[in-house]
């Protein structure tokens, strides 16, 4: 991407950060090569730096000459991104550079996922920290991994060197609005051991493709279809005549699949596979708003000599279909927001296993136990392994901070527009990060970035650039 027509913008550092950093692949825990150079980065500039066992790393900068008065401010982000790409690209996240492609106001990757989430939060800390002209107090830069996977990262963040009692996390994906408030997380993990019995009968390959997918917490309200769900109304709809051969679906718990297929075998492939039509048109025809572009394809495969047993096949289809996705609970406190939701994101065969991860959100705690045990239930009824992981705690809203005032005070001064004040249905790390930095004061920022975690992420540049603008103003107004 050449940055020439970035170099007049007050932002053209940002970019050119974002620039270097798309060249190191991120990958959630395959961290080591970016913590390393950023390490690197604050040793080149003499800037005081730690790196813990969980390459979560932390650049402390002295204060802006005459702001030595202000108490230091914590910019935080993670360095991980969610590895998508197109069915057609031959991209290799653990070796190859991003492509960034500049399209007018748009900057995206080609086929894949762009990663300015949450590289962007990179790029303005690297800026920030590079700058020698730009006022600013005492900063304290935090960067974590495997924010994208699990925030294992953040689980090991502590108090020992960060001393700021304000928090800036720049992981938000929609300018003017500002988060106070996240939902805790949690995932359940079901294993079907898998059981073969001879097949002498013809096989089938279905696929269902062309899904919008998107993040499982912030685009769940757009109720896109999820490929492993219409897999399983398509399966549920041929249960009596079928056997599952081979199944899958999705790449990532946090998200939406779109993507899923199975391989199965039938006596009369012709009956199965025009009752398979049938139910297609019905489920095409209910997300043709949301998903236009669903394909859902049949095809004929070579004959298998095994498939799963019968026994098997139906206890992994009644679970797909039983198994509670999307939108479950709106919010009673806070209006249009999702208060308890579920996505299955992943469907994988694996050390003869057939898994299924399904990721819980809720800002109510006991409302995330609730789906939680929904989901143990009907693994226990189709026979399966059960299991739930530790998850993540929410970030609970609190009236008195006094970062969201001046957020929305500067934002205005800044673009003349009024700033919201929101809570998102989705995990951020400032929930993890409140329990070392209890008495820190939180909001979670960023520029507009759309189609997170698919492929056609993209980000605006002149979005960017006003929250750059507006960044700089904020940490000079913090007393």
């Amino acid at each position: 991407m050449s940055l020439d027509s970035l170099k007049n913008l007050d932002s053209k550092e940002v970019f050119r950060w974002f620039a270097e950093i798309s060249k190191i692949p991120r990958e959630s825990a395959h961290e080591k090569e970016i913590s390393d150079f950023l390490v690197k980065f604050a040793k080149d500039r003499n800037l005081e730096v730690y790196q813990d066992k969980e390459n979560n790393v932390i650049i402390k900068k002295n204060s802006f000459s005459g702001y030595e008065n202000l108490k230091p401010i914590i910019i935080q982000g993670h360095m991980d991104m969610v590895c998508e790409k197109t069915k057609e690209s031959k991209h290799d996240f653990r070796k190859d550079p991003i492509e960034l492609i500049l399209e007018g106001d748009i900057l995206r990757a080609n086929d894949t996922t762009l990663g300015a989430d949450d590289g962007i939060a990179v790029a303005f800390a690297l800026a920030l920290l590079d700058s020698n002209d730009i006022p600013h107090p005492a900063l304290e830069v935090l960067i974590t991994t495997a924010e994208e996977t699990s925030m294992h990262g953040a689980f090991y963040v502590t108090s020992e060197h960060l001393e700021g009692k304000t928090l800036i996390n720049i992981d938000a994906e929609e300018e003017g609005v500002f988060f106070v408030s996240c939902a805790g997380g949690i995932n359940t993990i079901v294993d079907f051991d898998i059981v073969r019995e001879d097949n002498s009968n013809e096989a089938l390959k279905i696929e269902v493709s062309g899904l919008k997918g998107g993040h499982s917490g912030m685009e769940i309200n757009n109720q896109r279809a999820n490929a492993i769900k219409v897999l399983s109304r398509i399966l549920y709809s041929i249960k009596n005549d079928i056997n599952i051969y081979s199944i899958c679906g999705g790449s990532k718990r946090n998200a939406i699949a779109k993507h899923s297929e199975a391989v199965i075998t039938a006596k009369n492939i012709d009956k199965v596979k025009s009752d398979i039509d049938v139910i297609s048109k019905y489920i095409k025809n209910e997300y043709k708003v949301e998903d236009p572009d669903m394909n859902i394809s049949v095809s004929k495969c070579d004959v298998v000599k095994e498939c799963f047993t019968k026994k098997l096949t139906n206890d992994i289809i009644d679970f797909l279909m039983l198994a509670p996705d999307g939108v479950l609970y709106m919010s009673r406190d806070i209006e249009g927001l999702v208060q308890t939701s579920a996505n299955n994101g992943i469907l994988k065969e694996e050390n003869n296993k057939v898994t299924s991860i399904i990721s819980i959100r809720s800002s109510v705690e006991s409302s995330s136990r609730e789906i939680v045990a929904r989901v143990e239930d009907i693994a226990l009824r189709t026979n399966a392994h059960f299991e739930a992981t530790s998850g993540y705690p929410a970030w609970e809203y609190d009236p008195n901070s006094k970062i969201k005032d001046i957020a929305v005070q500067i934002y205005k001064k800044v673009t003349g527009k009024d700033a919201e004040i929101k809570a998102i249905h989705a995990g951020l790390e400032c929930g993890i990060l409140k329990k070392p930095l209890h008495d820190v004061d939180m909001i979670s920022m960023g520029p507009d970035i759309y189609d997170v975690h698919t492929p056609k992420e993209h980000l605006s540049v002149s979005s960017v650039d006003r929250m750059w603008k507006f960044l700089k103003e904020l940490i000079i107004s913090i007393k």
